[in-house]
């Protein structure tokens, strides 16, 4: 079975997972932390 992580910790990802819009990619994390985290990386990241 090919498991999912939250692309931010590696955490095991449930039926709660978040998606969020990186970019033109869509990534999934376990918690808004997490998301959060994502968000601001890409920010730094564009600007």
């Amino acid at each position: 079975m090919n498991e999912k992580t939250c692309a931010v910790c590696d955490y095991p990802l449930d039926a709660n997972a978040i998606q969020v819009t990186i970019g033109n990619r869509v990534v999934e994390v376990c918690c808004e932390e997490c998301a959060e985290k994502l968000r601001e990386a890409s920010a730094k990241g564009s600007a």
